[in-house]
Protein backbone atom coordinates (compact mmCIF):
# COMPACT_ATOMS: atom_id res chain seq x y z
CA UNK A 1 0.00 0.00 0.00
CA UNK A 2 3.13 2.45 0.74
CA UNK A 3 5.15 1.29 -2.55
CA UNK A 4 1.51 2.27 -4.53
CA UNK A 5 0.83 5.89 -2.35
CA UNK A 6 4.82 6.41 -3.36
CA UNK A 7 3.84 5.57 -7.05
CA UNK A 8 0.49 7.74 -7.17
CA UNK A 9 2.79 10.84 -5.89
CA UNK A 10 5.15 10.32 -7.76
CA UNK A 11 2.80 10.05 -10.74
CA UNK A 12 0.98 12.81 -10.07
CA UNK A 13 4.05 14.69 -9.61
CA UNK A 14 4.75 14.03 -13.06
CA UNK A 15 1.69 14.67 -14.52
CA UNK A 16 2.17 18.57 -12.89
CA UNK A 17 5.29 18.98 -14.88
CA UNK A 18 3.87 17.07 -18.69
CA UNK A 19 1.16 19.61 -17.86
CA UNK A 20 2.93 22.68 -17.44
CA UNK A 21 5.64 22.09 -20.51
CA UNK A 22 2.80 20.71 -22.90
CA UNK A 23 -0.16 23.24 -22.00
CA UNK A 24 1.44 25.86 -25.35
CA UNK A 25 1.94 23.05 -27.63
CA UNK A 26 -1.32 21.70 -26.97
CA UNK A 27 -3.37 24.83 -27.76
CA UNK A 28 -0.94 26.11 -30.87
CA UNK A 29 -2.43 26.54 -33.96
CA UNK A 30 -0.66 26.88 -37.32
CA UNK A 31 -1.06 29.85 -39.32
CA UNK A 32 -3.14 30.36 -41.62
CA UNK A 33 -3.61 33.60 -43.16
CA UNK A 34 -3.24 34.27 -46.77
CA UNK A 35 -3.71 30.77 -47.43
CA UNK A 36 -7.16 29.97 -49.63
CA UNK A 37 -9.46 28.21 -47.30
CA UNK A 38 -12.59 27.19 -49.03
CA UNK A 39 -14.53 23.90 -48.25
CA UNK A 40 -13.49 21.62 -51.53
CA UNK A 41 -16.59 20.23 -53.39
CA UNK A 42 -15.74 16.77 -53.91
CA UNK A 43 -17.74 14.55 -57.35
CA UNK A 44 -17.64 11.24 -56.60
CA UNK A 45 -18.19 9.61 -59.54
CA UNK A 46 -17.51 5.67 -58.71
CA UNK A 47 -16.33 3.79 -55.13
CA UNK A 48 -12.78 4.56 -56.42
CA UNK A 49 -13.09 7.58 -58.31
CA UNK A 50 -13.15 11.38 -56.72
CA UNK A 51 -12.62 14.61 -57.90
CA UNK A 52 -12.75 18.12 -56.54
CA UNK A 53 -11.67 20.46 -59.83
CA UNK A 54 -7.88 19.23 -61.19
CA UNK A 55 -7.66 17.56 -58.04
CA UNK A 56 -8.57 13.68 -58.42
CA UNK A 57 -8.18 10.61 -56.48
CA UNK A 58 -8.47 6.94 -57.83
CA UNK A 59 -7.83 3.22 -58.00
CA UNK A 60 -6.25 2.14 -60.81
CA UNK A 61 -6.19 -1.61 -62.18
CA UNK A 62 -3.46 -2.49 -59.35
CA UNK A 63 -5.37 -1.53 -56.52
CA UNK A 64 -2.68 1.70 -56.09
CA UNK A 65 -4.80 4.81 -54.98
CA UNK A 66 -3.28 7.78 -57.16
CA UNK A 67 -3.93 11.13 -56.16
CA UNK A 68 -3.65 14.43 -57.60
CA UNK A 69 -3.47 17.70 -55.49
CA UNK A 70 -1.96 21.15 -56.01
CA UNK A 71 -2.45 24.91 -54.95
CA UNK A 72 -1.38 26.37 -51.57
CA UNK A 73 -0.66 24.76 -48.34
CA UNK A 74 -4.21 24.94 -46.27
CA UNK A 75 -5.77 24.23 -50.36
CA UNK A 76 -3.83 21.19 -50.90
CA UNK A 77 -4.83 19.76 -46.91
CA UNK A 78 -8.16 20.40 -47.68
CA UNK A 79 -8.14 19.09 -50.98
CA UNK A 80 -6.38 15.57 -49.44
CA UNK A 81 -8.59 15.59 -46.66
CA UNK A 82 -11.89 15.63 -48.83
CA UNK A 83 -10.43 13.42 -51.54
CA UNK A 84 -9.20 10.31 -49.07
CA UNK A 85 -12.38 11.07 -45.92
CA UNK A 86 -13.10 7.82 -46.34
CA UNK A 87 -9.00 6.37 -45.98
CA UNK A 88 -8.11 9.01 -43.90
CA UNK A 89 -10.64 7.49 -41.03
CA UNK A 90 -9.84 3.94 -41.85
CA UNK A 91 -6.24 4.42 -41.44
CA UNK A 92 -7.00 6.69 -37.95
CA UNK A 93 -8.42 3.38 -36.79
CA UNK A 94 -5.96 0.80 -38.06
CA UNK A 95 -3.29 3.31 -36.26
CA UNK A 96 -5.04 4.50 -32.98
CA UNK A 97 -6.08 0.40 -32.66
CA UNK A 98 -2.66 -0.36 -32.09
CA UNK A 99 -2.87 1.30 -28.79
CA UNK A 100 -4.84 -1.04 -27.88
CA UNK A 101 -3.39 -3.93 -28.60
CA UNK A 102 0.01 -3.29 -27.94
CA UNK A 103 -1.01 -1.81 -24.43
CA UNK A 104 -4.07 -2.99 -23.42
CA UNK A 105 -4.13 -1.13 -19.76
CA UNK A 106 -6.27 2.01 -19.33
CA UNK A 107 -4.10 2.98 -16.76
CA UNK A 108 -0.93 2.76 -19.48
CA UNK A 109 -2.57 4.15 -21.81
CA UNK A 110 -3.26 7.47 -19.93
CA UNK A 111 0.56 7.35 -19.12
CA UNK A 112 1.18 6.39 -23.07
CA UNK A 113 -0.59 9.38 -23.77
CA UNK A 114 0.68 11.86 -21.35
CA UNK A 115 4.23 11.13 -21.64
CA UNK A 116 3.96 11.57 -25.93
CA UNK A 117 1.94 15.02 -25.01
CA UNK A 118 5.66 16.50 -23.15
CA UNK A 119 7.44 14.36 -25.36
CA UNK A 120 6.16 16.42 -28.29
CA UNK A 121 5.85 19.61 -26.70
CA UNK A 122 8.45 20.90 -29.15
CA UNK A 123 7.66 19.30 -32.63
CA UNK A 124 5.43 22.25 -33.48
CA UNK A 125 8.48 24.77 -33.22
CA UNK A 126 10.64 22.58 -36.04
CA UNK A 127 8.41 21.94 -38.48
CA UNK A 128 7.94 24.53 -41.34
CA UNK A 129 4.36 26.18 -40.97
CA UNK A 130 4.02 25.38 -44.33
CA UNK A 131 3.57 21.79 -43.48
CA UNK A 132 1.55 22.10 -40.37
CA UNK A 133 -0.82 24.18 -42.72
CA UNK A 134 -0.90 21.26 -44.35
CA UNK A 135 -1.64 18.85 -41.89
CA UNK A 136 -4.09 20.98 -40.44
CA UNK A 137 -6.41 21.15 -43.66
CA UNK A 138 -5.97 17.03 -43.71
CA UNK A 139 -6.80 17.16 -40.06
CA UNK A 140 -10.56 18.60 -40.80
CA UNK A 141 -11.49 15.34 -41.84
CA UNK A 142 -9.44 13.07 -39.64
CA UNK A 143 -12.14 11.12 -37.35
CA UNK A 144 -13.06 12.73 -33.77
CA UNK A 145 -13.29 9.32 -32.46
CA UNK A 146 -9.86 9.74 -30.80
CA UNK A 147 -10.05 13.23 -29.70
CA UNK A 148 -9.51 12.18 -26.72
CA UNK A 149 -5.96 11.42 -27.12
CA UNK A 150 -5.51 15.01 -29.06
CA UNK A 151 -7.17 17.39 -30.82
CA UNK A 152 -7.05 16.43 -34.91
CA UNK A 153 -4.17 18.76 -35.91
CA UNK A 154 -2.27 17.32 -33.33
CA UNK A 155 -2.88 14.15 -33.78
CA UNK A 156 -1.82 14.47 -37.56
CA UNK A 157 1.24 16.20 -36.39
CA UNK A 158 2.36 13.60 -33.89
CA UNK A 159 1.73 10.81 -36.23
CA UNK A 160 4.24 12.42 -38.89
CA UNK A 161 6.66 11.62 -35.33
CA UNK A 162 5.61 7.73 -34.96
CA UNK A 163 8.13 6.26 -36.78
CA UNK A 164 11.08 8.85 -35.42
CA UNK A 165 9.89 8.36 -31.41
CA UNK A 166 9.29 4.25 -31.66
CA UNK A 167 12.90 4.33 -33.36
CA UNK A 168 14.13 7.08 -30.50
CA UNK A 169 11.82 5.46 -27.34
CA UNK A 170 12.30 2.31 -28.28
CA UNK A 171 15.79 2.39 -29.94
CA UNK A 172 14.01 0.16 -32.79
CA UNK A 173 15.04 -0.02 -36.74
CA UNK A 174 11.50 -0.97 -37.68
CA UNK A 175 12.22 0.06 -41.18
CA UNK A 176 14.62 -2.11 -42.07
CA UNK A 177 15.15 -1.13 -45.95
CA UNK A 178 17.76 -1.71 -48.84
CA UNK A 179 18.49 0.77 -51.50
CA UNK A 180 20.88 0.83 -54.20
CA UNK A 181 22.03 3.35 -57.48
CA UNK A 182 23.63 2.93 -60.16
CA UNK A 183 24.92 5.27 -63.25
CA UNK A 184 27.76 5.62 -65.56
CA UNK A 185 29.29 1.96 -66.37
CA UNK A 186 27.34 0.41 -63.99
CA UNK A 187 23.64 1.45 -65.86
CA UNK A 188 22.26 -0.11 -68.84
CA UNK A 189 22.23 3.25 -70.70
CA UNK A 190 24.64 5.05 -68.89
CA UNK A 191 21.94 7.13 -67.00
CA UNK A 192 21.19 6.79 -62.96
CA UNK A 193 18.79 4.23 -61.34
CA UNK A 194 17.62 3.63 -57.99
CA UNK A 195 15.81 1.07 -56.05
CA UNK A 196 14.89 0.70 -53.32
CA UNK A 197 12.11 -1.17 -50.41
CA UNK A 198 10.32 0.11 -47.53
CA UNK A 199 10.41 -2.83 -44.88
CA UNK A 200 7.69 -1.18 -43.44
CA UNK A 201 4.92 -3.39 -41.75
CA UNK A 202 1.78 -1.98 -39.68
CA UNK A 203 -0.65 -4.83 -40.40
CA UNK A 204 -2.29 -5.99 -43.39
CA UNK A 205 -5.54 -3.65 -43.72
CA UNK A 206 -2.61 -0.75 -43.43
CA UNK A 207 -0.69 -2.27 -46.43
CA UNK A 208 -4.04 -2.56 -48.45
CA UNK A 209 -4.05 1.49 -49.27
CA UNK A 210 -0.59 2.00 -50.89
CA UNK A 211 -0.91 6.12 -52.43
CA UNK A 212 1.12 6.99 -55.18
CA UNK A 213 0.54 11.15 -54.65
CA UNK A 214 1.47 13.66 -57.44
CA UNK A 215 1.74 17.29 -55.61
CA UNK A 216 2.13 20.52 -57.53
CA UNK A 217 2.61 23.00 -55.21
CA UNK A 218 2.14 27.30 -55.50
CA UNK A 219 6.24 27.21 -54.52
CA UNK A 220 8.88 24.36 -54.61
CA UNK A 221 8.85 22.02 -57.38
CA UNK A 222 5.80 19.72 -58.46
CA UNK A 223 7.07 16.02 -56.91
CA UNK A 224 5.09 12.66 -56.62
CA UNK A 225 6.14 10.29 -53.42
CA UNK A 226 4.22 6.87 -52.37
CA UNK A 227 2.39 7.49 -48.94
CA UNK A 228 -0.73 7.18 -47.35
CA UNK A 229 -3.83 8.80 -46.53
CA UNK A 230 -2.89 11.47 -44.18
CA UNK A 231 0.77 11.58 -44.69
CA UNK A 232 2.57 14.31 -45.97
CA UNK A 233 5.90 13.22 -44.99
CA UNK A 234 8.71 11.84 -47.81
CA UNK A 235 9.44 8.37 -47.55
CA UNK A 236 10.08 7.64 -51.32
CA UNK A 237 9.83 10.10 -54.08
CA UNK A 238 10.91 12.30 -57.02
CA UNK A 239 10.56 15.57 -58.33
CA UNK A 240 10.26 16.72 -61.91
CA UNK A 241 13.81 18.47 -61.57
CA UNK A 242 14.93 14.20 -61.62
CA UNK A 243 15.79 14.76 -57.58
CA UNK A 244 15.01 11.76 -55.48
CA UNK A 245 14.88 10.91 -51.81
CA UNK A 246 14.64 7.12 -49.80
CA UNK A 247 15.36 6.64 -46.37
CA UNK A 248 16.66 4.14 -43.91
CA UNK A 249 16.77 3.50 -40.74
CA UNK A 250 19.65 3.68 -38.48
CA UNK A 251 21.05 3.15 -35.43
CA UNK A 252 19.85 5.84 -32.58
CA UNK A 253 20.08 7.38 -29.04
CA UNK A 254 17.43 8.31 -27.14
CA UNK A 255 16.65 12.19 -27.27
CA UNK A 256 14.90 14.27 -24.34
CA UNK A 257 12.93 15.93 -26.89
CA UNK A 258 11.13 15.44 -30.22
CA UNK A 259 12.31 17.67 -33.29
CA UNK A 260 12.13 17.65 -36.97
CA UNK A 261 10.53 14.59 -38.00
CA UNK A 262 12.86 13.03 -40.73
CA UNK A 263 10.01 12.65 -43.38
CA UNK A 264 9.09 16.38 -43.10
CA UNK A 265 12.90 17.37 -43.71
CA UNK A 266 12.54 14.32 -46.83
CA UNK A 267 9.41 16.48 -48.20
CA UNK A 268 11.34 19.65 -47.65
CA UNK A 269 14.12 18.38 -50.16
CA UNK A 270 11.35 16.96 -52.01
CA UNK A 271 9.73 20.19 -52.55
CA UNK A 272 12.52 22.57 -52.53
CA UNK A 273 16.11 20.83 -53.71
CA UNK A 274 17.37 19.86 -57.19
CA UNK A 275 21.24 19.34 -56.88
CA UNK A 276 22.71 17.27 -54.17
CA UNK A 277 24.52 20.63 -52.81
CA UNK A 278 20.80 21.68 -52.05
CA UNK A 279 19.70 18.58 -50.71
CA UNK A 280 22.63 18.92 -47.94
CA UNK A 281 21.99 22.50 -47.64
CA UNK A 282 18.14 22.04 -46.08
CA UNK A 283 19.42 18.54 -43.95
CA UNK A 284 21.61 20.95 -42.25
CA UNK A 285 19.63 23.78 -41.39
CA UNK A 286 16.81 21.25 -39.50
CA UNK A 287 17.53 19.42 -36.28
CA UNK A 288 16.30 15.78 -36.32
CA UNK A 289 15.81 13.41 -33.46
CA UNK A 290 17.14 10.28 -34.57
CA UNK A 291 19.28 8.47 -37.14
CA UNK A 292 18.80 8.06 -40.63
CA UNK A 293 20.43 7.70 -43.90
CA UNK A 294 18.42 9.39 -47.10
CA UNK A 295 19.75 8.91 -50.38
CA UNK A 296 19.55 11.20 -52.81
CA UNK A 297 19.97 10.59 -56.31
CA UNK A 298 19.88 13.77 -58.93
CA UNK A 299 19.63 13.86 -62.61
CA UNK A 300 21.50 17.50 -62.51
CA UNK A 301 24.35 15.87 -60.80
CA UNK A 302 24.02 12.21 -62.28
CA UNK A 303 24.76 10.51 -59.83
CA UNK A 304 23.44 9.59 -55.82
CA UNK A 305 25.23 10.45 -52.15
CA UNK A 306 23.91 9.43 -48.98
CA UNK A 307 23.07 12.45 -46.35
CA UNK A 308 23.46 10.70 -43.19
CA UNK A 309 21.56 12.51 -40.04
CA UNK A 310 21.40 12.13 -36.61
CA UNK A 311 21.23 13.74 -33.27
CA UNK A 312 24.69 14.42 -33.11
CA UNK A 313 25.57 15.78 -36.17
CA UNK A 314 25.73 14.72 -40.65
CA UNK A 315 27.74 13.22 -42.26
CA UNK A 316 27.68 12.60 -46.16
CA UNK A 317 28.87 9.76 -48.42
CA UNK A 318 30.14 10.09 -52.23
CA UNK A 319 31.41 7.67 -54.10
CA UNK A 320 33.73 9.85 -56.28
CA UNK A 321 35.64 7.01 -57.91
CA UNK A 322 32.42 4.83 -57.99
CA UNK A 323 29.67 4.29 -60.25
CA UNK A 324 27.39 2.57 -57.31
CA UNK A 325 25.89 3.53 -54.06
CA UNK A 326 24.52 0.60 -51.73
CA UNK A 327 22.45 1.49 -48.58
CA UNK A 328 20.86 -1.22 -45.89
CA UNK A 329 20.68 0.18 -41.96
CA UNK A 330 24.15 1.30 -40.88
CA UNK A 331 26.17 4.36 -41.76
CA UNK A 332 28.76 4.57 -44.03
CA UNK A 333 30.03 8.53 -43.68
CA UNK A 334 33.63 9.52 -42.27
CA UNK A 335 31.17 11.59 -39.74
CA UNK A 336 29.42 8.65 -38.45
CA UNK A 337 30.97 5.02 -39.15
CA UNK A 338 32.62 4.98 -35.98
CA UNK A 339 29.83 6.26 -33.89
CA UNK A 340 29.40 2.75 -30.93
CA UNK A 341 25.93 2.50 -31.72
CA UNK A 342 26.66 2.19 -35.31
CA UNK A 343 28.86 -0.35 -35.06
CA UNK A 344 26.95 -1.91 -32.88
CA UNK A 345 24.19 -1.87 -35.58
CA UNK A 346 26.84 -3.56 -37.98
CA UNK A 347 27.75 -6.40 -35.25
CA UNK A 348 24.10 -7.32 -34.21
CA UNK A 349 21.57 -6.13 -36.73
CA UNK A 350 21.18 -7.84 -40.18
CA UNK A 351 22.19 -4.75 -42.14
CA UNK A 352 25.39 -6.06 -42.96
CA UNK A 353 23.96 -9.22 -43.80
CA UNK A 354 21.61 -7.35 -46.84
CA UNK A 355 24.85 -5.21 -47.66
CA UNK A 356 26.93 -7.95 -48.80
CA UNK A 357 23.98 -9.67 -50.53
CA UNK A 358 23.33 -6.28 -52.53
CA UNK A 359 27.34 -6.35 -53.27
CA UNK A 360 26.69 -10.09 -54.82
CA UNK A 361 23.80 -9.08 -56.78
CA UNK A 362 25.59 -5.52 -58.19
CA UNK A 363 28.65 -8.01 -58.99
CA UNK A 364 26.18 -10.80 -60.85
CA UNK A 365 24.70 -7.73 -62.91
CA UNK A 366 27.39 -5.83 -64.33
CA UNK A 367 24.64 -3.56 -66.09
CA UNK A 368 21.35 -2.29 -64.20
CA UNK A 369 18.00 -0.99 -65.83
CA UNK A 370 14.39 -1.24 -64.37
CA UNK A 371 13.89 -4.88 -64.95
CA UNK A 372 17.02 -6.07 -62.95
CA UNK A 373 16.90 -3.97 -60.06
CA UNK A 374 13.18 -4.83 -59.82
CA UNK A 375 14.92 -8.78 -59.69
CA UNK A 376 17.40 -7.00 -56.82
CA UNK A 377 14.80 -5.73 -55.18
CA UNK A 378 12.61 -9.09 -55.08
CA UNK A 379 15.37 -11.72 -54.31
CA UNK A 380 13.99 -13.66 -51.29
CA UNK A 381 17.97 -15.66 -51.33
CA UNK A 382 20.87 -14.93 -48.77
CA UNK A 383 24.67 -14.98 -49.67
CA UNK A 384 25.49 -17.51 -51.94
CA UNK A 385 21.98 -17.74 -52.78
CA UNK A 386 21.39 -19.69 -49.62
CA UNK A 387 17.90 -20.18 -48.58
CA UNK A 388 17.14 -18.13 -45.87
CA UNK A 389 13.40 -19.04 -45.34
CA UNK A 390 10.32 -16.64 -46.58
CA UNK A 391 10.26 -13.83 -44.42
CA UNK A 392 13.95 -13.71 -43.16
CA UNK A 393 14.74 -10.00 -42.48
CA UNK A 394 18.38 -11.22 -44.08
CA UNK A 395 16.84 -11.29 -47.26
CA UNK A 396 16.94 -8.02 -49.57
CA UNK A 397 12.86 -9.63 -50.22
CA UNK A 398 11.50 -9.51 -46.53
CA UNK A 399 7.51 -10.76 -47.84
CA UNK A 400 6.39 -7.66 -45.51
CA UNK A 401 7.96 -4.47 -47.62
CA UNK A 402 5.36 -1.72 -47.75
CA UNK A 403 6.40 -0.91 -51.46
CA UNK A 404 9.33 -1.16 -54.05
CA UNK A 405 10.41 1.34 -55.99
CA UNK A 406 12.95 2.13 -59.00
CA UNK A 407 13.77 5.88 -60.02
CA UNK A 408 15.21 6.74 -63.46
CA UNK A 409 15.90 10.56 -62.80
CA UNK A 410 16.99 11.82 -65.58
CA UNK A 411 13.65 10.52 -67.65
CA UNK A 412 11.80 11.15 -64.83
CA UNK A 413 10.78 7.70 -64.47
CA UNK A 414 9.54 5.90 -61.68
CA UNK A 415 8.03 2.24 -60.85
CA UNK A 416 6.23 1.26 -58.20
CA UNK A 417 4.92 -1.75 -56.61
CA UNK A 418 1.44 -2.77 -56.37
CA UNK A 419 0.47 -5.59 -53.62
CA UNK A 420 1.47 -8.39 -52.32
CA UNK A 421 4.59 -6.43 -50.96
CA UNK A 422 6.69 -5.90 -53.91
CA UNK A 423 5.74 -8.41 -55.74
CA UNK A 424 3.02 -6.94 -58.10
CA UNK A 425 3.05 -5.65 -60.80
CA UNK A 426 5.87 -2.47 -60.58
CA UNK A 427 3.38 0.32 -62.06
CA UNK A 428 5.42 3.21 -64.21
CA UNK A 429 4.67 6.68 -63.97
CA UNK A 430 6.02 9.73 -66.49
CA UNK A 431 6.70 12.75 -64.16
CA UNK A 432 7.07 14.98 -67.77
CA UNK A 433 3.70 14.23 -68.40
CA UNK A 434 1.89 14.14 -65.43
CA UNK A 435 3.15 18.01 -64.24
CA UNK A 436 2.94 19.92 -68.16
CA UNK A 437 0.25 20.22 -70.18
CA UNK A 438 -2.30 18.78 -67.48
CA UNK A 439 -6.07 19.01 -68.22
CA UNK A 440 -8.55 17.74 -66.60
CA UNK A 441 -9.38 15.08 -69.42
CA UNK A 442 -6.62 13.58 -67.98
CA UNK A 443 -7.80 12.14 -64.84
CA UNK A 444 -10.32 10.21 -65.91
CA UNK A 445 -7.86 7.21 -66.48
CA UNK A 446 -4.75 6.31 -64.36
CA UNK A 447 -1.71 7.98 -65.13
CA UNK A 448 0.24 5.02 -65.71
CA UNK A 449 2.42 3.97 -68.35
CA UNK A 450 0.75 0.84 -68.96
CA UNK A 451 3.54 -0.37 -71.50
CA UNK A 452 6.55 0.45 -69.38
CA UNK A 453 5.15 -1.72 -66.62
CA UNK A 454 7.73 -4.29 -64.84
CA UNK A 455 5.45 -7.48 -64.60
CA UNK A 456 4.44 -8.72 -60.98
CA UNK A 457 6.85 -11.71 -59.66
CA UNK A 458 6.17 -15.31 -61.02
CA UNK A 459 7.03 -16.18 -57.29
CA UNK A 460 3.00 -15.35 -56.45
CA UNK A 461 1.75 -18.27 -58.63
CA UNK A 462 4.02 -20.90 -56.55
CA UNK A 463 3.05 -23.46 -53.58
CA UNK A 464 5.71 -22.14 -51.76
CA UNK A 465 3.97 -18.74 -52.27
CA UNK A 466 0.28 -20.20 -51.15
CA UNK A 467 2.64 -21.39 -48.00
CA UNK A 468 4.32 -19.04 -46.56
CA UNK A 469 1.10 -17.26 -46.86
CA UNK A 470 -0.51 -19.81 -44.55
CA UNK A 471 2.52 -19.73 -42.83
CA UNK A 472 2.31 -16.24 -41.31
CA UNK A 473 -1.52 -17.21 -40.41
CA UNK A 474 0.30 -19.90 -38.45
CA UNK A 475 2.70 -17.99 -36.83
CA UNK A 476 0.04 -15.91 -35.46
CA UNK A 477 -1.34 -18.46 -34.00
CA UNK A 478 2.09 -20.28 -32.43
CA UNK A 479 2.58 -16.45 -30.83
CA UNK A 480 -0.54 -16.47 -29.12
CA UNK A 481 -0.30 -20.04 -27.72
CA UNK A 482 3.06 -18.67 -26.29
CA UNK A 483 2.04 -15.68 -25.00
CA UNK A 484 -0.97 -17.46 -23.26
CA UNK A 485 1.33 -21.08 -22.09
CA UNK A 486 -1.25 -22.98 -24.04
CA UNK A 487 -0.17 -27.12 -25.03
CA UNK A 488 0.43 -26.81 -28.85
CA UNK A 489 -2.38 -28.36 -31.41
CA UNK A 490 -1.97 -32.10 -32.39
CA UNK A 491 0.42 -32.29 -35.58
CA UNK A 492 0.49 -28.07 -35.32
CA UNK A 493 3.93 -27.90 -34.85
CA UNK A 494 4.88 -30.43 -38.26
CA UNK A 495 2.66 -28.62 -40.54
CA UNK A 496 3.70 -25.34 -39.06
CA UNK A 497 7.27 -26.28 -40.20
CA UNK A 498 6.34 -28.04 -43.40
CA UNK A 499 5.16 -24.40 -44.58
CA UNK A 500 8.17 -22.48 -44.35
CA UNK A 501 11.00 -25.15 -43.07
CA UNK A 502 14.15 -23.29 -44.15
CA UNK A 503 13.22 -20.09 -41.79
CA UNK A 504 14.87 -20.39 -38.37
CA UNK A 505 11.84 -18.99 -36.11
CA UNK A 506 9.51 -22.10 -36.84
CA UNK A 507 11.56 -24.59 -34.73
CA UNK A 508 13.16 -21.57 -32.63
CA UNK A 509 9.03 -20.98 -31.61
CA UNK A 510 8.06 -24.78 -31.18
CA UNK A 511 11.12 -24.68 -29.18
CA UNK A 512 9.90 -22.11 -26.46
CA UNK A 513 6.80 -24.07 -26.26
CA UNK A 514 8.57 -27.20 -25.32
CA UNK A 515 10.75 -25.61 -22.89
CA UNK A 516 7.44 -23.78 -21.09
CA UNK A 517 6.24 -26.84 -20.56
CA UNK A 518 9.53 -28.55 -19.22
CA UNK A 519 9.92 -31.42 -22.12
CA UNK A 520 13.49 -29.50 -22.02
CA UNK A 521 14.84 -33.07 -24.34
CA UNK A 522 12.72 -31.85 -27.20
CA UNK A 523 13.28 -27.90 -26.68
CA UNK A 524 16.45 -28.87 -26.89
CA UNK A 525 15.69 -30.69 -30.34
CA UNK A 526 14.02 -27.86 -31.80
CA UNK A 527 16.68 -25.03 -30.72
CA UNK A 528 19.45 -27.09 -32.34
CA UNK A 529 17.53 -27.36 -35.49
CA UNK A 530 17.31 -23.35 -35.63
CA UNK A 531 20.47 -22.97 -34.66
CA UNK A 532 21.29 -25.14 -38.35
CA UNK A 533 19.49 -22.23 -39.88
CA UNK A 534 20.36 -18.42 -40.85
CA UNK A 535 19.70 -16.51 -37.80
CA UNK A 536 18.00 -13.49 -38.13
CA UNK A 537 20.31 -11.64 -35.70
CA UNK A 538 23.40 -11.79 -33.40
CA UNK A 539 21.32 -11.71 -30.08
CA UNK A 540 18.89 -13.92 -31.59
CA UNK A 541 21.48 -16.53 -32.07
CA UNK A 542 23.00 -15.71 -28.85
CA UNK A 543 19.26 -16.35 -26.90
CA UNK A 544 18.83 -19.48 -28.48
CA UNK A 545 22.51 -20.83 -27.29
CA UNK A 546 21.71 -19.50 -23.95
CA UNK A 547 18.49 -22.03 -23.58
CA UNK A 548 20.98 -24.81 -24.68
CA UNK A 549 23.01 -24.28 -22.08
CA UNK A 550 20.07 -23.79 -19.54
CA UNK A 551 18.70 -27.17 -21.00
CA UNK A 552 22.03 -28.94 -20.41
CA UNK A 553 22.23 -27.86 -17.01
CA UNK A 554 18.55 -29.02 -16.43
CA UNK A 555 19.11 -32.22 -18.03
CA UNK A 556 22.45 -33.22 -16.26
Amino acid sequence: MKRQFQFAILFGFILTIISCGTSKSMRHQPQLAGYNNAVPIVKKHSSTFFSSGSNYLLKNKQNLWELYVEGDPLERGLIMGSLTDSLLKKQDRVFFSKINDLVPSKFRQRVLRNFLKWYNRKVYLNVPNEYQAEIYGISRYSSHEFDYLASPFLRSLYLHAAHDIGHAVQDLALVGCSSFAAWGEKSEDGSLIIGRNLDFYAGDEFAKDQMVAFINPKEGYPFMMVTWAGMIGAISGMNNEGLTVTINSGKSKIPLIAKTPVSILTREILQYAATIDEAISIAKSRKVFVSESIMIGSARDKKAVLIEVSPNGLGVYDVPNNNQLLCSNHFQSAALKNNNRNQKQIKNSHSKYRFERMVELFDENKKINPEKAVEILRNKDGLNNLALGYGNEKALNQLLAHHGIVFKPEQRLVWVSSNPYQMGEFVCYDLNKIFKNRHSKDFIVSLEQENLNIPKDPFLETKEYKNYELYRIEDRKIDSFLKKKQDLPTNFAENYQSLNPDYWIVYYKVGLSFYQKKEYKLAQEQFEKALTKEITTLPKKEEIEKYLNKIKRKLQ
